[in-house]
């Protein structure tokens, strides 16, 4: 049964987002983790937070609870992100997620010459995302699948989207319907 990780970073209860990505995970079967960065306390790294994140990784004490993150993303067979399209980008809560989860000795290593090393042992990564215009430039999924591919090793990445949701005279829900029909017959 594979392990599946849900990175939900909708804030919206009605989110179009959310509701992409639940139709993708419900393609998968297997076992469903649900993290929400909101709701579990993770905040911006700070000085006394990099402190002891350093004291940790020092000590090789890798079980400790701040790492929990971590360890639940190098676990996970499928990764899936849901993010809105903010900005160009995704919410800062997503930010927040992948400063918490990006740490030497669990999701990623140097190796003697200095260059990462992936340790996460996901197959994929789906980075689902919806806008209300079209998407013309993604640094969000850019600035995921860079880290994915070069930081933890994930060599697959799939990017869903619903754009130009909020044009007038779209037909939200068709374009919705649409890419979820898309996913259901992949």
């Amino acid at each position: 049964m594979k392990n599946i990780l849900f990175v939900n970073t909708c804030v919206r209860k009605q989110s179009r987002t959310n509701a992409l990505a639940r139709c993708l995970i419900d393609t998968f079967g297997g076992s469903v983790t649900e993290i929400r960065p909101d709701l579990v306390g993770l905040k911006p790294l700070g000085e006394g937070s990099l402190n002891r994140r350093e004291e940790l990784l020092a000590a090789g004490d890798f079980d400790a609870a701040e790492l929990n993150a971590a360890r639940q993303f190098a676990a996970a067979d499928i990764i899936v992100i849901a993010a809105p399209y903010w900005d160009l980008t995704f919410p800062a809560l997503l930010k927040i997620y992948l400063e918490n989860i990006t740490v030497c000795g669990v999701t990623f290593r140097y190796t003697d010459e200095g260059i990462p090393e992936g340790l996460c042992r996901a197959e994929k990564l789906y980075y689902v995302t919806t806008s209300g215009g079209p998407i013309i430039h993604n640094f969000g999924f850019e600035y995921v699948d860079a880290l994915a591919r070069e930081f933890y090793g994930i060599r697959e990445t799939r990017f869903i989207s619903a754009e130009g949701l909020d044009i007038i005279g779209a037909d939200a829900e068709g374009i919705l319907n649409d890419v979820m029909r898309k996913i259901k017959n992949a």
